[in-house]
């Protein structure tokens, strides 16, 4: 069985143009897939989560760093890449119908895009780990008080959405229905 990088990798490189000339072999490590897709709101989709997520966290990567599976040498063609990317991932979750988690991860892509613009590099994988959790195992009134947090920049932010990620692991139920108060 194939995994999600390398499943991202054969559908850029099928889409064809300048970006399926950029795809490298894609064999590795998906941990972000991997928990979005182990979470009960994956459950009937569980490889669409993990490429999804995969296919955003490779957009990210081509705009903040290095990508996995794509890897252009042009700077530009890469800020491009990270943006073709971004939307692979969000339309193939919308067209599973699960706008929530559409909006977890724009959420995930806008907080970790400040932090970076507010040199703020910590927040940035606590932001991702929280936010994919979330995909998986749903929303929480705790993860919204962490975005919150990260929002506001506070210092307390990754400390609050690593506790929200390490609570979905641990098998926490997600708590919800209440409002989060702003930062």
């Amino acid at each position: 069985m194939t995994g999600p990088l390398e499943r991202l990798a054969d559908d850029v490189r099928a889409r064809g143009g300048l970006l399926a000339a950029a795809v490298r072999d894609a064999a590795g490590d998906a941990p972000l897939g991997t928990v979005a897709a182990a979470g009960p709101r994956a459950a009937s989709h569980r490889d669409d989560y993990a490429l999804l997520v995969e296919a955003i966290r490779e957009g990210y990567l081509q705009h903040y760093g290095e990508g996995r599976v794509v890897r252009p040498e042009d700077p530009d063609l890469a800020l491009l890449a990270g943006d073709v990317l971004y939307a692979l991932g969000l339309a193939r979750l919308a067209e599973l119908g699960d706008l929530e988690a559409v909006t977890e991860l724009a959420d995930v892509i806008s907080l970790a895009a400040q932090a970076h613009a507010e040199q703020r590099p910590g927040d940035v994988e606590p932001v991702w780990e929280a936010g994919v959790a979330a995909v998986g195992h749903g929303p929480s009134a705790i993860h919204a008080r962490a975005k919150a947090l990260a929002r506001a920049g506070a210092p307390a932010a990754p400390a609050a959405l690593r506790e929200c990620a390490e609570d979905v692991g641990r098998g926490a139920p997600a708590p919800g229905g209440e409002e989060a108060p702003a930062a």
